[in-house]
């Protein structure tokens, strides 16, 4: 058991008990534990299998190649629209957690083997641009140059971001506003 596992369960204001309880159960399954990004992260001959970030409404077990696991349960949730490797199960008790020790206790038995097979989540598919977005690209070349610099993590970022917009003004308006940061070379969070 790591201290700092330790350490962070008992600052924990909201999820303790079901903390420990997931944590009990990960290490049974032969799992290492280790703070990473600030949470609980357990991981299995030094490849990350889950980690556990506490919710406001809920404690989450977020396996890293969810989205390779089989899922008989269907328990497994993604995260957000945008998801497509990492998968969590939800708990908001400590009842769920024993409801589920045994469905957990499987999925991370089948995560190992999907490290240890050496699978890896397939690529993203291509992006396909908004039409506000693919005509400002294909009118200027300038902003085109500056935008496909960007990483393609970034440049997925603002054409969500844009294709958020409802109506086609305000993606036009959301472009003009990102027009100079994407010049500058940044991202869509950068400062």
């Amino acid at each position: 058991m790591n201290s700092q596992v330790d350490a962070y369960i008992a600052r924990s204001q909201k999820w303790p008990n079901e903390l420990s309880q997931l944590r009990s159960i990960l290490l049974a399954c032969g799992l290492s534990e280790a703070i990473k990004w600030g949470k609980p992260c357990f991981d299995h001959c030094g490849k990350n299998i889950a980690i556990l970030p506490e919710m406001k409404d809920f404690l989450a077990l977020m396996f890293f190649k969810g989205a390779l696991l089989s899922d008989p349960a269907g328990v497994l949730e993604p995260q957000g629209p945008n998801t497509r490797s990492a998968l969590r199960i939800c708990f908001r008790s400590t009842d769920d957690v024993a409801r589920l020790a045994e469905t957990v206790t499987a999925y991370v038995a089948e995560a190992i083997d999907v490290e240890e097979a050496g699978l890896e989540v397939g690529p993203a598919p291509a992006t396909v641009f908004v039409q506000e977005l693919q005509q400002r690209l294909d009118g200027d070349a300038t902003f085109r140059a500056a935008f496909e610099s960007l990483t393609p993590g970034r440049q997925r970022e603002y054409n969500l971001h844009f294709s958020d917009a409802k109506q086609a003004a305000t993606r036009v308006s959301r472009i003009d506003k990102y027009a100079p940061k994407i010049l500058a070379g940044k991202g869509f969070r950068d400062r």
